[in-house]
């Protein structure tokens, strides 16, 4: 199998590298600045290649695009995003202009977005067929009773709308497209307070994507092998 990967330099998404590229797959690994990401550079090899991509540059995803040439991706794990701001009203209320907001959309909506149509080509050329947009339980309406972070909140809820869309319209083709929750994880976003460790969230993860079939596009997973509450 061959994956395609965003936001792989760090956290989920150079373990995804790590867990792929160990099993056997085959991984294209996108990160803006590959050349200084010291642990992505050591996985690259025979089963790693490396791509500089910024999901918020049309001209750095078209060149990803490219790169790929008539290669078949079975697999996109759109994994690249930031926490953003603003946290709170206060913060709101201080900067209008919503920035911010703006740029949190861009990277974790609508990059993800940017990446899918332009590598769908060679999804459509791969056997699998699958397009994997890692989201948060802060993105779930029904699951926030705390408020607040509302840039991420927000990307989030608009990037599970575009993976349904996109399972809608290429339910035709074969092509599944699911959100999946990988829960609250160790990483340098997530924290050390998270209570799960990164490598086990992956590992779950995979199990679920490598299960999941045409019947579960468009759903909202969650890395323990259920499903989340929009």
């Amino acid at each position: 199998m061959r994956a395609l990967v965003t936001g792989a330099n760090r956290g989920i998404g150079l373990e995804l590298v790590r867990q792929l590229s160990a099993r056997g797959d085959t991984v294209d690994a996108c990160a803006r600045t590959p050349d200084t990401a010291t642990d992505l550079k050591a996985l690259a090899g025979d089963k790693v290649r490396l791509h500089a991509l910024d999901v918020t540059d049309a001209a750095s995803v078209r060149a990803l695009a490219t790169a790929l040439g008539d290669a078949a991706i079975d697999v996109v794990f759109n994994v690249a995003g930031i926490e953003g701001g603003p946290q709170s009203l206060r913060e709101l209320a201080d900067d209008l202009s919503l920035d911010a907001v703006t740029s949190t959309f861009d990277v974790n909506a609508a990059g993800a977005l940017r990446v899918t149509v332009a590598v769908l080509p060679h999804v459509r050329r791969g056997t699998v067929k699958k397009l994997v947009h890692v989201t948060s339980g802060m993105g779930s309406i029904s699951d926030n009773g705390s408020g607040g972070s509302y840039a991420y909140r927000m990307s989030k809820a608009a990037l599970n709308m575009m993976s349904k869309s996109l399972a809608v319209d290429l339910k035709s083709e074969g092509i599944t497209s699911v959100v999946i929750n990988p829960g609250w994880v160790q990483t340098d976003m997530g924290g050390s307070r998270a209570p799960t460790p990164v490598d086990e969230s992956i590992r779950g993860m995979l199990s679920v994507i490598d299960a999941a079939t045409l019947a579960d596009s468009g759903e909202f997973l969650n890395w323990k092998g259920n499903r989340y509450p929009w």
